[in-house]
């Protein structure tokens, strides 16, 4: 438990992270579109409101902070990464005792979680809740730093990718585009393709590593939580040569926007608007590039708990936001125009995630793992067809 003297520290440290943020005289008379950086070190652009949207986050932020420093007083350090509370958000019934308390924990985190954990204590929350910390545990110590020696000065397609897109990975930012930044995603993303030949690299990850670099502090930890994310949250396959599963997503996605959303779906499809046009990348990058950093971590931090459904509560919350326009839309670049212009613009992670978990309504892992099953074979039907395409051509190309 944090004593005295430890929650004032991380208090101050939370005040720092947060400074208010002020237009000058001039911005606010005009209401003239103005440039800040965020807590990631992101670069920001937004009028006036989106200054006082954004100073309103600050402060939820340093309420919430209070909730979890409590919460630790009453329940003790860690509580939140005890057995019996990781156990019921797995689906598991317990027989013990202590069921009923278990129980009660597991809805408070529940709760917590989605108002949002603070970025102070976003690394060991995510590190344990996520499965990380016990991923790591299962080999020695010196497993990553062994790794990145080993690879070391090896040359893979992935590594040539890879040393491609670092220059493109948040281009602009304060750390990430510096010789120190690009050496360290490198070293995270070059050590998993080696770890998983399987995946190797797909672009879309240099994205999600960078991101949880910013958020863990550490290469390693950050390595991990790749680890468990591409291993254990998301769905297989979803960054392998093909893209099964990313493609599988994709249907399943389709499937919900017309039960979810039906009167966008039905629009959509008059249109012949393909979601997937804009929702292939939230999927592959985990919203990392479309939803400003704080929101786009407010879905994660929702994510390492309660899976990969969350990816689909966020993504009908989008369209269904921006229903009214969206049926008011003619073209297809109307509706791109108008998702793109949403989610660079959602501020106020609370505006998205109320919508995602209030009024998409509930989705269930196993009735999405349903869908998924459905879907598969048709997936796999399409690839090969494709693949058999392009053979075809190569052949009659000789």
């Amino acid at each position: 438990m944090h004593g005295t003297q430890g929650k004032r520290d991380l208090a101050l440290e939370l005040q720092a992270q947060f400074p208010i943020l002020r237009p000058s005289i001039h911005a606010r008379r005009a209401n003239l579109t103005v440039k800040f950086q965020d807590l990631y070190g992101f670069t920001v652009e937004g009028n006036v409101d989106d200054v006082n949207v954004m100073n309103e986050v600050r402060e939820k932020v340093r309420q919430q902070a209070r909730a979890w420093w409590a919460l630790e007083a009453s329940k003790g350090p860690d509580w939140y990464s005890q057995p019996q509370v990781s156990s019921i958000s797995e689906g598991i019934v317990l027989k013990s005792s202590l069921k009923l308390s278990a129980l009660a924990n597991a809805m408070t985190l529940k709760k917590l979680l989605r108002k949002g954990v603070p970025p102070v204590l976003r690394p060991k929350i995510w590190f344990s809740l996520s499965g990380a910390a016990k991923k790591k545990s299962t080999v020695p110590e010196s497993y990553y730093n062994d790794l990145t020696k080993a690879v070391e000065g090896k040359v893979t397609p992935a590594t040539r990718q890879i040393d491609h897109d670092l220059p493109r990975t948040f281009p602009g930012h304060p750390w990430f585009d510096t010789p120190q930044g690009h050496a360290a995603l490198r070293r995270v993303l070059v050590g998993y393709s080696f770890r998983d030949s399987d995946v190797g690299y797909c672009q879309g990850l240099n994205y999600v590593a960078a991101l949880l670099l910013l958020v863990m502090k550490t290469e390693e930890d950050a390595f991990w939580m790749l680890a468990v994310l591409l291993e254990n949250v998301l769905v297989n396959d979803c960054y392998t040569n093909n893209l099964s599963g990313c493609h599988v997503e994709q249907r399943v996605f389709k499937d919900l926007l017309v039960k979810k959303c039906p009167r966008i779906a039905a629009h959509l499809e008059a249109l012949e608007f393909d979601v997937s046009l804009v929702a292939t990348e939230w999927f592959l990058c985990l919203f990392s590039k479309s939803l400003p950093s704080e929101t786009t971590l407010r879905v994660w931090d929702v994510l390492f708990y309660e899976g990969a459904k969350v990816l689909f509560h966020a993504a009908l919350a989008i369209f269904k936001m921006k229903e009214e326009e969206l049926l008011l839309t003619h073209q297809v670049g109307d509706v791109i125009d108008i998702l793109q212009r949403t989610t660079h613009q959602l501020f106020d992670p609370d505006e998205l995630l109320t919508v995602a978990f209030d009024k998409i309504g509930s989705m269930t892992t196993n009735a999405i793992s349903k869908q998924r099953k459905k879907q598969e074979p048709e997936v796999m039907k399409e690839l090969d067809e494709r693949l058999r395409r392009l053979n075809s051509l190569r052949e009659d190309d000789r």
